[in-house]
């Protein structure tokens, strides 16, 4: 399979087997993340995994779909801020790096067999504080794991996306 055509399977699944995954699979997934690029390769991320039931159950009041439930596991990305690379207009780039590693892990997942969704739309003050986080660390994606129960048309890119034409700019404005 072609990096493309890899690209254009992945989609955003939002029903799971229930059906653990492995470890082989999930380390597999893990370690796209750990040797994804960043900013003067800072590397300013943590991945939290979350697989044990009791935990699943608490993050269910942060992000309230039904769907969510379903997921056998969520890894949740957290930024480093502490560790982060500042430009020199002082943009810290930990979010931009953390999630160059969430889309490395979705990637790795869809190669495996597995399905994910990036969810952003999480009460993060409520997780910061669910999870006791410190100051330096930002949640900044869960990102929901499992054997998808459901496919998806590998050629909606067609009409679901934006043409070449409408995105890209050659050269100058």
């Amino acid at each position: 399979m072609t990096f493309l055509d890899l690209a254009k399977k992945r989609f955003s699944a939002r029903s799971y087997k229930d059906i653990p995954v492995t470890d082989e699979d999930l380390n597999y997934v893990l370690e796209a993340g750990r040797v994804a690029p960043s900013a003067v390769n800072y590397q300013p991320w943590k991945f939290l995994v979350i697989k044990e039931e009791k935990n699943l159950k608490g993050l269910y009041p942060l992000y309230h779909r039904e769907w969510f439930r379903e997921a056998p596991v969520v890894i949740i990305v957290l930024a480093d801020h502490s560790l982060a690379w500042k430009r020199g207009d002082g943009k810290d780039h930990a979010d931009i790096d953390a999630a160059i590693a969430a889309d490395h892990m979705t990637l790795a997942a869809t190669d495996r067999g597995l399905g994910t969704c990036w969810i952003c739309n999480f009460d993060k003050e409520k997780t910061i504080a669910h999870l006791q986080l410190p100051e330096h660390l930002e949640p900044i994606v869960f990102l929901s794991l499992g054997y998808p129960a459901s496919q998806t048309d590998e050629n909606r890119h067609k009409s679901k996306r934006k043409s070449l034409e409408e995105i890209v700019i050659y050269e100058c404005l």
